[in-house]
């Protein structure tokens, strides 16, 4: 089953970004959009007359800066931000990262390679530089996090994350379909990591499918084999939708 089978006009969808729309990079400002992606992103949310919304574990800014133009609906650090379509912004609230901070940086200054990322209301140890450190940066954060109230800790593809403790993407698809115009539409969420999973269990609980991008195991009813066919998938949602309206 393809997207072309999937999405209807009655469709409301949501879209991880790293891993899933484009690839993921060594650096989290390095990633590189495809020029096709957001004119095709245009056309789908055209299709779905504006269901569409980013839900990813970087803030919002970020997301617009990479997407403009388009300045999608989107929940942003795995969905401690939300952006809905009116443009209102709600944010969880936050609990102190100092401690959390401080042991990740102390951490990163002893092995070079590690990467301390802020995102103001989470903050994230990137190891992809150095997977042999994966169990010490885990066992760093989990320790600062159990240390810290208010906060948990989110496993992602060679990453820790400390975060509000109300905060997943899962609540965010649920707190969009409370609104127009994603109300009242069966949910499609498309993801790739252990993060995008309380998200599929989501919308697969409301009558929707959720969609995984790339291997590993996972509860989405579905799989696409990586971000390029994901994107393929999309331009062909596009062309199908111009077709019957030919």
């Amino acid at each position: 089953m393809t997207l072309v089978e999937i999405l209807y006009p009655s469709c409301a969808l949501f879209l991880d970004f790293d891993g899933t729309m484009v690839d993921i990079a060594p650096q989290p400002h390095a990633v590189e959009v495809p020029g096709a992606l957001i004119g095709v992103l245009g056309d789908v949310t055209q299709y779905l007359q504006g269901a569409v919304a980013v839900i990813s574990g970087r803030p919002i800014a970020q997301l617009d800066a990479f997407l403009q133009p388009l300045q999608l609906p989107a929940a942003g650090i795995h969905g401690a931000e939300r952006r809905g379509a009116d443009g209102r912004l709600h944010v969880i609230d936050t609990h102190p990262l100092d401690h959390v901070e401080l042991a990740a940086r102390r951490l990163a200054e002893q092995h070079p390679g590690l990467l301390v990322e802020d995102k103001r209301s989470s903050l994230a140890l990137h190891y992809r530089q150095r997977p042999d450190l994966e169990a010490l940066c885990l066992a760093t954060m989990q320790r600062a996090v159990e240390e810290s109230p208010g906060l948990t800790l989110l496993r992602g593809k060679m990453v820790a994350e400390a975060k509000p403790g109300g905060a997943s993407k899962g609540r965010a698809i649920e707190d969009f379909l409370r609104e127009p115009p994603f109300a009242g539409r069966t949910p499609v969420f498309i993801g790739d990591d252990i993060t995008d999973e309380v998200g599929f269990s989501t919308v697969q609980r409301l009558g929707g499918m959720g969609l995984k991008v790339g291997e590993g195991p996972s509860v989405a009813w579905r799989r696409i084999a990586d971000p390029a066919s994901l994107r393929r998938e999309l331009e062909a949602v596009v062309a199908a939708r111009l077709t019957r309206t030919e």
